[in-house]
């Protein structure tokens, strides 16, 4: 898409994010089912992920829970734009924290925030934002219009910080060290480099190694925060610090790192990302899964 339409389609987007909370889910919702029809290449990620990772399920509960992925992914896309633009009144009544304790308990000291990537991880992030000062991490897309909005509208409160992701994990270093909770989603397939094969459901899954390292490096708690769509808004909810973590043993923990995000996706499959190309990178001579 040019960058013309991209402004054209930002400005439109703005636009029906202003419209009544319920009209914008709708709104979502409809284009979802569209996007099941039309998205064909997604659509086939999609259920090639989830037969590799539920191979025991029936072929119907794989449809019923890719199908629900759209739903959810292209109403969050859609409400995105009432984080995005929205006031902060509007913001909180949207999405609310739980179990803040948890996340106030490590305040002021190096703190990694793990927000595994389900579709309301920017509603939670942005919420979180409006109450402390955040750093986060971002890679650039094919859209220079959208980056810009992207990073742009993501700190709008508080002056928070954007890291783009090829600068490496230094300016995560040096934030976490200055004191500022750093909001990380480290569980896509970003290639070979700086990953381990680590199971994810039982499937060898290219799993970056940040987490872990950050932590050694900055002696950084990790609580992971993890936000799920309801009916009427979101939730973000804070769980408890991860004790004696990394350790000494790097794949250990990267493993550990998976299970909890395995754990959160059985309690809401469908609002995992399953239309990204996560089994993309493979073991030296294992076939890969995605047609071209």
């Amino acid at each position: 898409m040019s960058e013309p339409l991209v402004r054209l389609a930002l400005l439109l987007m703005r636009g029906i994010s202003r419209l009544p909370y319920p009209l914008v889910r709708r709104l979502g919702e409809f284009a979802g089912a569209l996007a099941w029809l039309l998205a064909v290449p997604r659509r086939r990620v999609t259920r090639t992920n989830l037969r590799l990772c539920f191979p025991d399920w029936s072929e119907a509960r794989r449809g019923e829970v890719a199908r629900g992925h759209f739903r959810y992914f292209t109403r969050s896309f859609f409400e995105r734009f009432i984080f995005w633009y929205g006031s902060p009144q509007r913001i909180r009544r949207l999405c609310r924290l739980e179990g803040v304790e948890h996340f106030e308990r490590h305040r002021g000291r190096p703190l990694i925030l793990l927000g595994p990537h389900f579709v309301g991880l920017d509603a939670g992030g942005i919420r979180l934002s409006l109450e402390v000062q955040l750093a986060s991490m971002y890679a650039a897309q094919k859209s220079r219009v959208f980056t810009e909005a992207m990073t742009q509208r993501r700190v709008r409160f508080n002056d928070g910080r954007m890291l783009l992701r090829t600068e490496g994990l230094r300016p995560a270093v040096k934030a976490l060290r200055e004191g500022l909770p750093f909001y990380f989603l480290p569980d896509m397939d970003l290639g070979a480099r700086d990953a381990l094969f680590v199971p994810f459901f039982g499937v060898p899954a290219a799993t970056v190694t940040s987490v872990a390292r950050l932590a050694r490096i900055t002696g950084a708690t990790v609580v992971p925060m993890v936000t799920t769509m309801t009916d009427d808004g979101y939730v973000a909810r804070f769980y408890p610090a991860w004790e004696d973590f990394p350790g000494d043993d790097l794949e250990a923990a990267t493993r550990r790192m998976n299970r909890f995000i395995e754990e959160r996706v059985l309690e809401m499959p469908a609002q995992y990302l399953w239309s990204h190309k996560r089994f993309k990178t493979r073991p030296s001579g294992e076939a890969r899964p995605y047609r071209r």
